[in-house]
């Protein structure tokens, strides 16, 4: 039976009313999950895990595939509204979105993150159902060198975040250094702690983002002329220029993050910062972006989407989670009695198939939630922000302290709040150290692996093919901007 006959069994079983009860459930709770900072779908599908024991197991992975991809959406109205991202994908999406707001374009930018995210879901899901056997093994090709040099070619062009290079480098670095506080992965010795216990832990990702983006842009907003409300919330929907200007970054960010998602461990995170790093690279005017670029929105939005169905491939083809969120879905997969892995096509053909229909069928569920809504969420940038203010910093008060239940975090966010205002106002740029913070961890186990496996010869990044393509991509990332700038400076005198 070939696979459009399968998909057509999977929408029988998805139809069900109570498989679609379940989708709508899943996609619902994902974004209410998307707009709270600290509560992340990998945390919400374990705490309803005990709630779906007994149920259908159909049922059950669906409303978590839901909650999954509806997630990504969700973090988007935090991070183009009021700068806090809801989720660590949802990142890339503040440094534009929240100035497309400030410019009255804010109902636009909701409108294109819906529009990208159903686009890259639907193409995902597809991936999801025709690519997912090759795929597989393109992503079982990915060991320790190959991870540490993708990571390493996100890290070398984390400059590319910000208008300066040097100051994007710096606040990368910073980020890198914030990710060895805690116990040492490999050792397990404490490292930089303080004599703090609660610092064992490390700096946690949802204390430096909510701190840097919301604290800090409600302390820089305080100690500035006060802003009046945006009276013109504008539109929702692209006009033509609008549309021409992002269509062809919704695909790029549907390849990118549906390839990215289908590597074990990889995430949407490091999808939609290779999204927008991609976007840049390749626009006409650079300097736009961080000004309010939509294809700085659309890309990264439909990245994360598309990096959502992307990790599915891995835990159905291998029984290997993609990220933290399919990594719980596998445990419910095995509560459930399943098996994940190549088998689970054969043996479990219609649990697969309905989850996959259901996926094309909670995406239409999210558009037709979110296009009519965009506008109304974005009339919330009709108050006047001083009286926002206070439901922001409870915001990112409750999110930090419920995400691990510690005062001391609170604490932690207040210190890093002022340091985000001390960086808005001498122009650094946040991101990269968010994104030094995330992707450092990864970058430094990858790195002693692979050196382990070689008895600490660098070689093994030479000798593996993909790693070495990796390497050189990575390089020429940091050395070809200034070659081409020294050429178009030789130039120039000849030209005169």
């Amino acid at each position: 039976m070939g696979p459009f006959a399968d998909l057509m069994q999977g929408f029988a079983a998805a139809a069900t009313p109570t498989n679609l009860m379940m989708c709508f459930a899943g996609v619902f709770l994902g974004q209410i999950i998307g707009v709270l900072p600290g509560i992340g779908p990998s945390a919400a599908i374990a705490l309803l895990l005990p709630l779906t024991y007994g149920s259908s197991p159909t049922g059950a992975i669906i409303m978590f595939a839901g909650l999954y991809y509806g997630a990504q959406y969700g973090g988007t109205l935090t991070s183009v509204l009021i700068n806090v991202p809801g989720e660590s994908s949802s990142v890339m999406t503040a440094i534009d979105g929240y100035k497309m707001a400030q410019q009255g374009r804010g109902g636009v930018a909701l409108g294109i993150a819906a529009i990208g995210s159903f686009i890259a879901g639907t193409f995902g899901t597809l991936g999801l159902m025709l690519l997912a056997p090759p795929l597989s093994s393109i992503a079982l090709a990915f060991g320790p060198p190959e991870y540490c040099m993708l990571v390493l070619l996100g890290l070398t062009a984390l400059a590319a975040v910000g208008g300066s290079v040097m100051k994007g480098l710096a606040a990368g670095v910073a980020g890198l250094l914030l990710g060895t506080v805690g116990v040492d992965p490999q050792v397990g010795v404490p490292r930089f702690y303080f004599d703090q216990t609660w610092l064992l832990d490390g700096v946690d990702f949802i204390v430096l983002t909510v701190a840097l983006f919301g604290i800090g842009e409600v302390l820089a907003s305080c100690t500035t002329a006060g802003a009046d409300p945006i009276l013109n919330v504008g539109r929702v929907l692209p006009n033509r220029e609008e549309w021409s200007q992002s269509w062809k970054a919704i695909l790029r960010g549907t390849g990118i993050g549906f390839i990215i998602g289908c590597l074990p461990a990889a995430g949407a995170t490091i999808a939609t910062f290779v999204s927008y790093i991609v976007e840049k690279k390749v626009a006409k005017d650079p300097s736009r972006f961080g000004k309010g670029a939509i294809e700085g929105v659309a890309g990264p939005e439909s990245s994360n989407n598309a990096a959502s169905a992307g990790a599915m491939v891995p835990m159905f083809a291998l029984g290997i989670p993609g990220s933290n969120t399919t990594a719980v879905m596998l445990g419910a997969l095995i509560m459930f009695g399943l098996r994940p892995g190549p088998e689970m096509f054969t043996t479990n053909s219609q649990l697969v198939w309905a989850v996959i229909a259901s996926m094309y069928i909670g995406n239409v569920i999210l558009l037709v939630l979110n296009l009519p809504m965009a506008g109304l969420f974005a009339r919330l940038l009709q108050v006047r922000y001083s009286w926002i203010y206070p439901p922001i910093l409870a915001i990112c008060l409750a999110g930090v302290i419920s995400h691990a239940n510690n005062v001391e975090d609170a604490w932690l966010m207040l210190a890093f709040g002022v340091i985000g205002w001390l960086m808005k106002r001498y122009d650094w740029p946040a991101a990269p150290m968010i994104l030094g913070l995330v992707l450092g961890p990864l970058f430094e186990n990858t790195l002693r692996q692979s050196l382990t496996l070689s008895h600490g010869s660098g070689m093994i990044f030479l000798s593996r093919p993909i790693a070495l393509v990796l390497l050189l991509i990575a390089l020429l990332a940091v050395f070809a901007p200034p070659l081409i700038e020294m050429v178009k400076q030789r130039r120039l005198p000849a030209s005169a």
